[in-house]
């Protein structure tokens, strides 16, 4: 009967008080801290209405809500002429030009965004009466806009810094001016270029001004005067109207002179050179060939010599000097041969050649149109090597008839009996078929 009795276990009855509010305490901490992540997960998902309408609405309208709100009415106008400018642009377009493919600029975020910021601090400065700033904030407008298909905003941003009353005058309108007058170059309205930079040299004349890459404005105005007036002779050259073409590449050679800047003075020179050239006046035309020569020693520019060279031989060819033309040839060829100017020794050699052609010494023209035959070959130039080998064969041709060619002429039986004999010699050897 003696069975094991379990022994109870120690400790009290009820659960301890103080352990049970712990317990509820610490449910009660975590228990509040997920209700506040919910709620501010919740507050974080509300969206406002500012954020709705800029998700609903196009680019050009938050843009323009946007400006309107923060006070900016002026900009606000203008960029909504701009708009409007670039609708009526693109709308008479015919199907598959390039305007088509374009992009309108209300749907441009980026560029819209550039402008607001930048026509805002412009606005807000011409509040202050700080017109150096405005036309600076505009002038970077018009460098933004400098791609091919923006070059119309660009120069509504130039002109905006130019033609104003106040600031018209400043360093940047007048960056702006020369700019503007680089844009319509590009664009090929050379007279309204002409305007433009004549302007910027007047404004330029007394100033030290240097525009934002550092360079005097005055020496950048002259060498777009200089490329305008340039292009402006294209079209009297070509009606061979050669007095107004030397008036105006004088006006711009002037320029060049004036830029500081070698590398123009050179193109100006040339230019002249050969427009006297063709012309007719080859005594002018070599003493501007003498400068260019001058110049491209002092700039060690090979290229530039061997052009040189090689129109000062023409001019003298011209005049029937034939050593000179020669010496002037060889020349050409031992700058070509020592700077690697492949292009322009076949050039040399093959002027060499048709000079002692043209003087019936065939073997010597054959030698040097070899000599443009074999540089040709290592250019891998299709069209220069036929040129070359047709001049090859021709030489040669005439090289090896020139013994003969005086029996020709004459019928005596002795002349007869003399040709019959060389090509009877020519089918023995496989020469003729």
């Amino acid at each position: 009967m003696n069975a094991a009795v379990t022994q109870p276990q120690a400790g009290p009855f009820l659960p301890d008080i103080n352990t049970t509010k712990c317990n509820k305490r610490r449910k009660s901490t975590q228990y509040s801290r997920m209700k506040q992540q919910k709620e501010s997960l919740r507050s974080s998902q509300i969206i406002s209405q500012g954020e709705i309408s800029r998700f609903r609405n196009s680019p050009k309208q938050n843009i323009c809500v946007e400006l309107l709100r923060e006070g900016y009415h002026r900009s606000f106008s203008e960029i909504f002429f701009l708009l409007g400018a670039d609708r009526d642009r693109m709308a008479p377009a015919e199907p598959g030009s390039n305007l088509r493919f374009q992009t309108p600029l209300d749907q441009q975020l980026d560029k819209l965004e550039t402008m607001k910021r930048h026509l805002s601090r412009a606005e807000e400065a011409e509040r202050t009466g700080s017109w150096m700033v405005v036309c600076d904030q505009r002038l970077l407008l018009g460098w933004y806009f400098s791609a091919p298909e923006d070059l119309w905003l660009s120069l509504h941003f130039y002109h905006s810094c130019t033609d104003r009353g106040q600031g018209s005058h400043s360093r940047p309108a007048t960056e702006a001016q020369v700019c503007m007058a680089e844009a319509y170059l590009k664009l090929g309205e050379l007279e309204q270029a002409r305007q433009q930079a004549e302007l910027c040299v007047k404004q330029t004349e007394d100033g030290g001004w240097l525009d934002s890459n550092g360079r005097p404005l005055r020496l950048r105005a002259r060498e777009a005067l200089w490329r305008i007036y340039s292009r402006l002779a294209d079209a009297p050259l070509e009606a061979a109207d050669y007095d107004r073409a030397l008036k105006l590449l004088y006006k711009g050679y002037s320029m060049a002179t004036e830029s500081e800047d070698q590398q123009i003075e050179w193109e100006g020179a040339y230019r002249l050179g050969l427009t006297y050239q063709s012309a007719g006046d080859n005594d002018t035309a070599k003493q501007f060939f003498n400068t260019c020569m001058e110049i491209s020693g002092t700039l060690q520019d090979a290229d530039k010599l061997g052009k040189s060279y090689k129109a000062m031989a023409k001019s003298i060819e011209s005049e029937g000097n034939i050593q000179d033309t020669l010496e002037c040839l060889e020349k050409l060829a031992d700058i070509s041969r020592c700077n690697g100017l492949q292009h322009t020794l076949v050039d040399a050699f093959l002027c060499l050649g048709n000079i002692y052609h043209t003087t019936s010494q065939y073997t010597r023209a054959c030698e040097y149109f070899l000599q443009g035959y074999e540089v040709a070959c290592e250019l891998g130039d299709v069209a220069l090597l036929q040129k070359a080998q047709v001049l090859v064969a021709n030489a040669r041709a005439h090289s090896l008839i020139w013994k003969f060619s005086a029996d020709v002429e004459p019928a005596s039986p002795a002349a007869l009996r003399r040709l019959i004999a060389w090509k009877a010699r020519g089918r023995h050897q496989g020469v003729y078929r």
